[in-house]
């Protein structure tokens, strides 16, 4: 992922301040040490909220819709086929699937420039916490909490098995 040093990384909190670019139609924010650069449908506060070995996320608002969001940058998505195909398969598997238990990809946000098209930035609804979070936390789970994920567990299987997915491995949750 590049990393820049003209773009602010001065936060007040958890707020990070944006430059203008490409004419005022992006705006670009500096997120542990890398550039995030986003449509200006997408305003601030701009926050992080985690990375994954797949992305940064980060949190923003939509101005259309004034609902808070969840944006991925996965960098350099086309440096390796691999990863490449992984993104790609994420992006058609969540445009097609709407089922409650499957985080739904609300947009796409396209590159300003055709030429230099290195990042993907995907769109999904802003969720409290994952999976990953509850594990490593220093909550003990109650049965009750286990039952609850058994019960999401069995009903993600059933929604895959609709949608005629038989891999589970593609979702990541990052």
């Amino acid at each position: 992922m590049e990393s820049s040093s003209s773009a602010p990384s001065a936060a007040d909190g958890n707020n990070i301040r944006g430059v203008p670019t490409h004419g005022g139609r992006y705006v670009q924010y500096n997120i542990y040490g890398n550039l995030f650069e986003v449509s200006r449908k997408y305003v601030p506060p701009i926050r992080p909220v985690g990375r994954g070995a797949y992305g940064i996320v980060c949190a923003a608002v939509n101005s259309e819709t004034r609902e808070e969001v969840a944006i991925k940058k996965i960098g350099n998505a086309f440096d390796n086929r691999i990863d490449a195909k992984r993104t790609l398969r994420e992006i058609k598997l969540l445009r097609h699937m709407d089922h409650e238990n499957v985080i739904a990809l609300k947009d796409i946000i396209r590159p300003p420039r055709r030429e230099n098209f290195n990042d993907v930035y995907t769109v999904s609804e802003l969720m409290d916490t994952d999976l990953h979070q509850i594990i490593r936390s220093n909550q003990p789970l109650m049965d009750d909490h286990c039952r609850v994920w058994h019960h999401k567990l069995l009903l993600d299987y059933l929604t895959f098995y609709v949608y005629h997915v038989t891999a589970i491995k593609y979702f990541e949750c990052s």
